[in-house]
């Protein structure tokens, strides 16, 4: 089991940044890729980035590539979303993941979700 607690979001203006952590408990927490995903009001939940187990693979949405990028400290069982030049389309409610598919296309273990605003 990998228990997902998310922090770090809130309302930013349009261009602004934010950083998104995640931090994994459980005994396979090192072991898992992680990653992230949203859902805007009214869309289906969909894939933002996600990273293996050992950090040497990354992989992005095309709607962020160049302006978010996902790191991981295995030794703390963290995950991080920076997210520059943040626009209104942007605006969701971002979910930690956690599974054992490189790329982290069907996670096995999710969080709560953080609320991410951005205003124009």
């Amino acid at each position: 089991q990998v228990h997902l607690v998310e922090s770090g979001g809130g309302l930013v203006q349009a261009g602004g940044s934010l950083r998104l952590s995640c931090a994994a408990s459980g005994r396979t927490a090192r072991s898992a890729a992680m990653g992230w995903f949203r859902q805007a009001p009214g869309k289906e939940r969909e894939f933002v980035a996600s990273i293996s187990w050992s950090g040497g693979n990354t992989y992005y949405a095309d709607s962020v590539k160049g302006r978010f990028t996902i790191s991981r400290d295995n030794a703390r069982k963290t995950v991080s979303l920076q997210m520059n030049s943040l626009t209104p389309e942007d605006t969701a409610l971002y979910v930690c993941a956690a599974g054992y598919s490189d790329p982290l296309l069907t996670p096995d273990y999710w969080g709560q979700g953080t609320q991410v605003t951005v205003s124009s």
